[in-house]
């Protein structure tokens, strides 16, 4: 993963959260990227916001996940598309 251990990370969100739990991903991504963040929730609601040039998208998914390694596999696989930022 991008810029933490992964390690540390599990820890923090073992320590934010009782599992399983409503979680919410956030990324801003190019437009062009969008239906790629969207494959990563296949069976969830995902929200987008285009910015003011539309050259960008704000994604919002509110996803249960089972534990804090899922969420860790979910950012492993969003971190895989180009120009992805995760907030």
């Amino acid at each position: 993963m991008n810029k933490f251990s992964t390690q540390e990370f599990k820890e923090k969100l073992e320590g934010a959260h009782k599992f399983p739990t409503l979680y919410m991903f956030k990324f801003i991504v190019p437009d062009a990227k969008k239906d790629a963040v969207k494959a990563l929730f296949p069976r969830n609601e995902v929200n987008f916001r285009p910015s003011s040039k539309g050259t960008y998208v704000s994604v919002t998914a509110s996803v249960m996940m089972s534990s804090s390694d899922a969420i860790i596999e979910v950012y492993k696989k969003a971190y895989q598309i180009e120009g992805i930022l995760a907030l």
